[in-house]
């Protein structure tokens, strides 16, 4: 199947062609005719799979078809992604697809200022990709108006529950009109995905390209068994003898990112790290240097790395295993996308076998394991407790509070609505 037969107008198709695409992936083939026929869906997709193309291509094709004329622009869909890197690459993708369609488009997000966002909402935009928080700094100015909002994306919504997000999303929920089309994709499933699509979702389509809770087939996985202590030397002896030239590598903390950063600058290998505490603009040119090849090692936490989008990255390294299982898998996927092989590999000391055994039952499979010689485990020590513990992010904040069992925003399909035509409620 290519792109002509998906239903899809020729300015959006000269825009896809334009990037060298001719045949759709599994996810935008599955998805891309069920959102303009105006139905609900939940999609399963792991990170590399096409999914931002999925929902970015049918979306503007519908508001496009029933375009509003050139008065005034209400935003029309609401794009919202858990991280700023996230909310950048819908961003681009939408204006890259957009390029020959009279659509305005503008990104929200916080860390930088907001009177430049303003005024771009002020001359009116019919797509808004937003970060939850930043999106409601605006709804409390009142320099951004949701009542007219057709379409809702939820963008890698897992991410934005972990994060606890979920009272940010009700209350912005309540800002939108009842009748409109819902659009959740999730990389991994759990409880709280379940009762987030029960409550927004109505009659949704389920979409899924990969066995649940998931990584890539194309990513090949390896841990390595080392002292905590020589974690690094390990990292450094790895990257200088098999002469990695580009490596992305996760740490569970601000503080564990920027002093392996440095640690690595002394051995003589450019390394950047990129974490919350990071301005926007450093975090910008960290990820540009990256891609350039200028910088051979991104250190990264979990949150900062949530949208990195880097063709053909060829290793990534768990320089310490995540805290929650289903993290490992946003993790890897930043390899191994697109078709493109990848490595994944993850240094485990003793301190961590809890959490390799939570990440293999989550896959449901060993990972396998090679000891580098020279840097075999030393068996005298002993485990030790892992700083602020293996639950710490559900407890932080307001993400360990519970979600709110309530049914929001159902309302009746209009999908035949919109495809005849007909004018839209709100």
């Amino acid at each position: 199947m290519s792109f002509d037969n998906l239903g899809l107008s020729a300015d959006i198709l000269r825009a896809v062609i334009e990037q060298g695409y001719s045949e759709p992936t599994p996810i935008q083939r599955q998805a891309i005719p069920v959102v303009l026929n105006g139905q609900d869906i939940l999609a399963g997709a792991q990170t590399g799979t096409g999914k931002t193309a999925g929902f970015t291509l049918p979306l503007l094709e519908i508001l496009h078809e029933h375009s509003q004329g050139k008065g005034h622009r209400p935003v029309r869909a609401l794009v919202l992604t858990p991280t700023r890197e996230l909310a950048a690459q819908v961003g681009e993708s939408v204006e890259t697809y957009g390029k020959y369609l009279p659509l305005r488009s503008t990104v929200v997000f916080g860390g930088v200022k907001i009177n430049p966002q303003i005024t771009k909402l002020r001359h009116g935009v019919d797509i808004l990709v937003a970060t939850p928080g930043r999106l409601l700094d605006h709804a409390q100015q009142g320099t951004v108006n949701l009542s007219h909002v057709e379409i809702l994306v939820l963008d890698e919504a897992d991410r934005m529950l972990d994060m606890g997000f979920i009272h940010d999303i009700r209350r912005i929920l309540k800002l939108l009109p009842r009748e409109r089309q819902n659009l959740l994709f999730s990389a991994t499933y759990s409880k709280k995905i379940k009762q987030l699509a029960n409550d927004l979702l109505n009659e949704p389509e389920m979409i899924e390209v990969a066995r649940r809770n998931t990584t890539a087939e194309t990513v090949a996985q390896i841990v390595y068994p080392v002292d905590k202590g020589r974690k690094r030397e390990l990292l450094s002896h790895m990257i200088g003898s098999q002469n990695w030239r580009q490596v992305l590598v996760f740490t569970r903390t601000k503080h564990g990112a920027n002093r392996l950063a440095k640690q690595l600058e002394k051995d003589g290998l450019r390394a950047a790290a990129i974490h919350g505490n990071k301005s926007q603009g450093a975090r910008t040119r960290a990820l540009a240097d990256f891609k350039k090849g200028e910088i051979r090692v991104l250190v990264a936490t979990d949150i900062a790395a949530r949208g990195l989008d880097i063709d053909q990255l060829p290793h990534v390294v768990n320089f310490e295993l995540p805290n929650v299982a289903e993290d490992y898998i946003h993790r890897i996927g930043r390899t191994g996308r697109a078709g493109n092989e990848g490595e994944a590999a993850s240094l485990v000391c003793i301190d961590e076998l809890g959490l390799l055994k939570d990440i293999e039952r989550l896959l449901k499979r060993k990972i396998s394991q090679e000891i580098i010689p020279g840097y075999e485990v030393d068996s005298s020590i002993k485990a030790e407790p892992i700083k602020n513990g293996r639950n710490s992010r559900q407890q932080q904040g307001r993400g360990s509070q519970p979600a709110n069992k309530k049914r929001e925003h159902k309302r009746p399909r209009r999908a035949s609505n919109r495809r005849r035509g007909k004018p839209q409620p709100g």
